[in-house]
């Protein structure tokens, strides 16, 4: 069946069938459908709204900023929102700002997070001595929060 008497079946189901009928286009006006998409560009034409009130910040800013945002944090949801946030910038975030984001994951009882949180660390720094400087600097915090590494926790896979 040739796709324009599909076409024409599918715009027959669609048509009122009351009293009141609405008026029907020429069969020389009625478009197919490649003929629409033809009129049209295959990609969005709109422009992505960015917000630029972040692109002069310094290190200590995004440090404080993401420390406050941690602190605020009331549900899981949204400490993973901030932690994608945090961890998409092109620098290792303070190990403040990781303080509070693991204070956060044991506030909002998130125990998956915290242990990623060592593993986003581990995949952001450029070496591991940097990794194992980050480890001892929160050793403290993670033993009081019980956290341990996904090393401890799968050793076979380190």
């Amino acid at each position: 069946m040739p796709a324009i008497s599909v076409f024409r079946l599918a715009t027959r189901a669609v048509r009122p069938t009351g009293l009141f009928r609405a008026t029907q286009l020429p069969r020389a006006r009625v478009q197919t459908p490649a003929g629409l998409a033809l009129g049209r560009p295959a990609f969005s034409t709109s422009m992505k709204l960015r917000s630029g009130q972040h692109d002069d910040e310094t290190y200590e800013q995004f440090s404080a900023r993401f420390e406050k945002e941690f602190d605020g944090v009331q549900d899981v949801f949204e400490l993973q929102r901030n932690l994608n946030n945090c961890f998409a910038y092109d620098l290792v975030p303070s190990v403040e700002v990781l303080t509070a984001a693991l204070r956060a994951a044991r506030r909002v009882n998130d125990f998956p997070t915290a242990v990623r949180v060592f593993e986003g660390i581990k995949a952001k720094v450029e070496n591991p001595d940097q990794y194992k400087q980050y480890l001892e600097a929160l050793e403290s915090l993670r033993q009081e929060l019980g956290v341990p590494l996904r090393e401890e926790l799968y050793p076979e896979d380190a």
